[in-house]
């Protein structure tokens, strides 16, 4: 795969809220990697730390990420056209949105990995897991860091690109089947929780519809009164009963 326009990035961040902000960026293009931590705007919450091992002490006297060389490649970067690809990419991509990048196309690993895993197979999606449930070979990856991540997450991308090849696929089609897969939400396959856990989607489908609208409609239901926006759960029971 020629990866000349592809940029492997990852983000460590204060936490997961809306009003959250990054403190590591690390990247990987044309074969160079590019890592530095940054003084966010706000405090590094102690679950964020827990994960990362980031401290807010590692983070005092850091510039901030506005204003520094790295945003300054990355916005030159996409300005380019470049395509980031990301595990659960809408995660990095709206971080970086607050501080002020546009990221033109994104392939997110996660949603390919999911549109690959036709029969539900794969256990778990997070990137680790994938790490050894595919038996990657990587070098030097510590888990939770952000250029560990990147070197995991370029490992993933090649195995992926290597599942398309075997379907026959020329290397613009991977290409563009990524970008379109990764512009949606997640077709789910298998409920994970519920009276129907562990059955997949399709065959609920043809003995209980009724479940499927009603729980529809509550999803709905729920958005349109300010809570969760669960688009993965409503894109997937739109898709089977339309």
């Amino acid at each position: 795969m020629n990866k000349e326009k592809l940029i492997f990035l990852d983000t460590e961040t204060t936490g997961a809220g809306p009003d959250d902000r990054l403190c590591q960026v690390a990247y990987r293009f044309r074969g160079e990697e590019f890592e530095s931590l940054f003084k966010p705007p706000i405090p590094i919450g102690v679950e964020a730390m827990s994960i990362s091992h980031i401290t807010n002490r590692m983070v005092e006297g850091k510039e901030n990420f506005i204003g520094s060389r790295m945003h300054g490649d990355l916005r030159n970067l996409f300005s380019e056209k470049n395509i980031m690809v990301a595990h659960n990419a809408g995660f990095d991509a709206d971080m970086l949105k607050k501080e002020g990048l546009e990221i033109p196309e994104i392939i997110d690993t996660l949603k390919v990995v999911h549109h690959l895993d036709e029969d539900a197979e794969i256990p778990r999606y997070n990137m680790q897991y994938l790490r050894y449930y595919f038996d990657l070979e990587v070098d030097d990856a510590t888990a939770h860091n952000a250029l560990g991540d990147v070197r995991v997450l370029e490992k993933l991308f090649d195995h992926l690109c290597k599942k398309f090849e075997d379907r026959g696929r020329s290397e613009d089609d991977i290409l563009r089947e990524m970008i379109e897969v990764s512009s949606r939400p997640i077709l789910v396959k298998k409920f994970n929780f519920g009276k129907y856990n562990e059955m997949k989607v399709a065959e609920v489908l043809k003995t209980d519809r009724g479940y499927l609208e009603w729980l529809l409609n509550e999803k709905i239901k729920t958005k349109n009164n300010g809570g969760e926006n669960d688009e993965n759960w409503i894109y997937t029971l739109e898709y089977h009963l339309k």
